[in-house]
Parts: C-alpha cells; structure tokens; sequence
C-alpha cells in the first residue's frame, strides 16, 4: 500500500511513518495540506492519513475537496479534537474511520488494515474477480479453477492491479514498486511482463490506458485497440 501521512507534529509523524514502513506500506509523509494536495495530483495513493489542525490550514478543507473528486479514496482522520461533534463532523464530511491522539500504533495499524478491506472489497489475504482469484499467503492464482503459473513480476503485477480496482496505476508507480531495479527510460521489461500476464490469465482483466497505464475494471468491458499493449509512456 501506498499511504499519504500528513501529520505537522515531528515526533508522531515520525512513529507513524515507521510503523506503516515496517508492515511493508510505502509511506509519504508531509506537514502542510500545500504539501499534501501537490502529492496527491503527483502520485497514486491507496489511503490518506489526515491530522486536522495544521499549520496552513484545517485538513477538514482537504478532506472535502477529495470527496468532490476522489470519492472512493480511503480517509482515515487522526485527531486530538475528541468531542463528539468533531467526531461526527470529521464522519459526516467524507472520512472513512477516525482516530483520537494520542492512540497506540497497534490500534492504528489494526484501522488501517480493516480500512483496506472494507473500502476495496476483499479478504486479507485473496482478490477476486470474475472468475480469477489471487492469494498472497499461497502466492497462487487460479482462472475460473484452474491453476495459472506466474513468474514473481506478474504476480505482483497483478496483486497491485487488483489492490487499485478501478483506479488506473502509471507505468512509473508498476515499474517502482514492481520491477527489480525500478524504472528504466530504455527498458521495455514492464511491457514484457504485462504482455504475459494478460496472455496468462486471459482477455477481459487488464485494460491499458493509453499514455498513462493499466488499470483493472471491476465490471467486464470489451477491450479495443486501447486494451492491447501499446508500449504507452
């Protein structure tokens, strides 16, 4: 997972950042909503710890302005405010779950983990879709039963594809989180890889988006010319 942490107070951003590290999430972390809203229109993100008193503003004006154009983006708010109507206000403008400073990391940890399956759909350990399932305890893939072979690249191809329904993952964010050695500007591995994942577990799962990347639609649409490996920068 990919996390933006946007916490002003050194200490606890610090101890957050490297408690999400050690369970293997990529973690940026900034102290000013300028800050985080320049991440979040340069990168792709799988959850948003927000802090709500910050020195440049309230993170509850980020918050709003997410759920008008990133609606499914999971938000989890952690905040000293603990009366009951910050509370609900922090619920009722768009968050997903919220948290009271100060909180053992533990308790955190234990929200983000039960944030991801109950915003994305899908068990701990297996994805599913349409027939194809994928478990990363057993790193096995099966297509309508039947067992598919992949190499280590395509199975984290496919799990971080998964893990981002419906969201289109950049060619960068696949090749740095998957390909050993990360991007390369010559380099046509990630296109390699993909080219056999699709022929691997079929049509219908993985569609490009042209210039940009993949992304994995959870309804079936038929592919077009978009849908083939294009080699799209």
């Amino acid at each position: 997972m990919k996390v933006l942490l946007l916490e002003d107070d050194l200490e606890l951003g610090n101890g957050v950042r490297i408690a999400l590290s050690d369970q293997s999430m990529e973690v940026v972390w900034v102290r000013r909503l300028s800050d985080a809203a320049s991440s979040l229109d340069a990168n792709t993100f799988d959850m948003v710890l927000l802090d709500l008193g910050l020195p440049d503003g309230d993170g509850l004006e980020l918050l709003g302005r997410l759920r008008r154009h990133r609606k499914n983006l999971p938000v989890l708010i952690l905040s000293a405010r603990d009366r009951l109507q910050d509370r609900l206000r922090g619920l009722d403008g768009g968050a997903d779950d919220y948290l009271v400073k100060p909180f053992a990391l533990a308790e955190l940890l234990s929200r983000v983990r039960a944030l991801a399956r109950r915003s994305y759909g899908f068990e701990e350990d297996q994805l599913t879709l349409r027939g194809l399932a994928l478990d990363e305890a057993t790193r096995s893939v099966t297509v309508n039963g039947r067992e598919v072979e992949l190499s280590r690249c395509e199975f984290d191809l496919l799990a971080l594809l998964l893990k981002r329904m419906g969201r289109v993952v950049t060619r960068r964010a696949l090749e740095q989180q998957v390909l050993p050695g990360g991007p390369t500007n010559e380099s046509n591995a990630l296109d390699v890889h993909m080219s056999n994942l699709r022929r691997k577990i079929g049509k219908g799962y993985v569609r490009t988006v042209r210039g940009i990347g993949y992304v994995i639609d959870a309804r079936q649409r038929e592919e077009s010319a978009d849908s083939t490996l294009d080699g799209a920068p």
